[in-house]
């Protein structure tokens, strides 16, 4: 704990990269020189116990390893406080380069050049947290992530994705499903079977949540936000994204601030319409992630 006070000048406001579920990311730099992102819990003893105890039981005790996910490098209980140790991944989150919003930064070192994304970046990006959750959902004891949205998608130098923030990730058992009496995730992200009071937790719910970031990527548009249809009525990000492919208008639906240059009107379909397929209403109808990495091959 002494080297973490150091490392972060006491969890010092500027220090500050970002915020999980349930506690605030400092960027700090070890006496050994290595550069990493300090997770400090909730002072809520049982939030804070109930995250670190979810990410030390998916990442950490298990030495879990992939390229698309984010290394938990240690750990530090001291009193009430629960500290997470990760690498630190360069370019921040995937939600900060979609929209544009501050890298909370006062740091010189801290400050990236944000800059609309290639439609090839944004493949390669959703590629990438794919190639992860497969990974999570093929385990032994497969592991359900629960809050697949754009600021857990952290981005390296090469625009690589990390999936991060296990704090509300579960194991689950042969069957696939984990039972919880509440509703985890994000309100925009979470499958319509939440809204019909079924909790258990299921490895399609990440489908459904991976879908509609897929949506986000290609459109900018933030999926907690309604859109507005011709008729002048609000609906949500999917059943937007459903209408206009039905109507042969995917070509409309892309990010304005995204290059056009390499665009194809058939990849964006393609695209899309695999990710309507992933936020299919019953979660009988998602593919899953195995299927969806091999859907997504299509793009070379």
């Amino acid at each position: 704990m002494p080297e973490l006070i150091i490392a972060t000048r006491n969890f010092s406001t500027d220090r500050i990269i970002g915020d999980g579920s349930f506690g605030l990311v400092y960027k700090a730099r070890l006496s050994n020189g290595v550069t990493v992102a300090v997770k400090k819990l909730s002072n809520d003893a049982f939030q804070g116990f109930r995250e670190f105890q979810a990410e030390m039981e998916t990442l950490g005790k298990n030495k879990i390893r992939h390229p698309n996910l984010v290394r938990i490098l240690g750990y530090c209980v001291s009193g009430d406080d629960r500290i997470l140790i990760y690498e630190f991944i360069e370019k921040g989150s995937l939600d900060q380069w979609l929209h544009d919003t501050s890298l909370s930064s006062s740091l010189d070192e801290n400050k990236i050049n944000i800059r609309p994304l290639s439609w090839e970046t944004r493949v390669k990006i959703i590629k990438g947290v794919a190639k992860g959750l497969v990974f999570l959902h093929t385990l032994e004891t497969p592991i359900i992530h629960r809050d697949i949205k754009a600021s857990n998608v952290l981005l390296d130098s090469e625009f690589e994705a990390h999936i991060a923030d296990f704090g509300l990730a579960r194991r689950v058992n042969a069957w696939h499903s984990h039972v919880s009496t509440q509703v985890a995730g994000t309100i925009g992200y979470m499958p319509p079977e939440y809204k019909a009071g079924v909790t258990a937790a299921t490895v399609k719910a990440d489908v459904y949540s991976f879908g509609t970031l897929m949506i986000e990527v290609a459109t900018g548009k933030r999926p907690n936000l309604p859109t507005k249809i011709e008729t002048g009525k609000e609906v949500g990000l999917v059943e937007w994204a459903r209408r206009m492919l039905a109507e042969g208008r995917h070509f409309e639906m892309i990010d304005k601030s995204m290059p056009r240059e390499g665009l194809r009107e058939g990849e964006i379909g393609e695209f899309l319409r695999i990710a309507c397929l992933c936020t299919s209403e019953g979660s009988k109808d998602r593919p899953s992630m195995e299927e969806v990495v091999t859907m997504l091959n299509f793009f070379n």
